[in-house]
């Protein structure tokens, strides 16, 4: 579908989440793996089930629009995942490591928080107001997921990345 009109753009953008959806599965194991935090890898194992269920609710858009949801790459998530990907070779301590993760993360759950806002937009300026609802569902999960990883950091993780070696 060309981006000629809003409906256009609105299943490209789709798309595209679809695709960051999709890397963010193939990181949150690692990740998880890499946490030294039990609050932070539970966190991290919790919202990769929770984005299973985000790309479900995409797939369930994707059949009501009759389109597939493949053909576009988020090169904005390839460079987030990359970015991160990098901080987990940089040797640092293991506290350090979970700062530096739960920064990555969030920035995952922004440049998300942001995408499915203007979906869920579109999709209310469509007139397609169960797609909105379902969107937004995933959006507040992404704004909780946000809060949560802060509130780590905040209360745990931050405080023992100072007094690392």
């Amino acid at each position: 579908m060309a981006l000629e009109s809003l409906k256009g753009l609105y299943v490209d953008q789709l798309r595209d989440l679809y695709n960051a959806e999709n890397q963010i599965l193939d990181a949150l194991p690692k990740m998880a793996q890499k946490s030294s935090h039990p609050e932070l890898k539970n966190a991290f194992q919790q919202h990769e089930a929770q984005t299973r269920t985000h790309v479900e609710r995409l797939d369930k858009i994707f059949k009501q629009l009759g389109v597939k949801p493949q053909g576009e790459t988020c090169e904005g998530m390839q460079g987030i995942i990359k970015e991160g990907e990098k901080m987990l070779k940089a040797g640092a301590d293991a506290d350090t490591l979970d700062a530096a993760l739960i920064a990555a993360a969030q920035r995952v759950e922004h440049y998300e928080i942001a995408g499915y806002g203007t979906v869920r937009t579109f999709a209310n300026e469509l007139g397609f107001g169960d797609q909105a609802d379902l969107l937004q569902r995933t959006l507040n999960e992404e704004g909780n997921t946000d809060h949560r990883l802060s509130h780590i950091a905040e209360n745990v993780v931050n405080a023992d990345a100072m007094t690392a070696a």
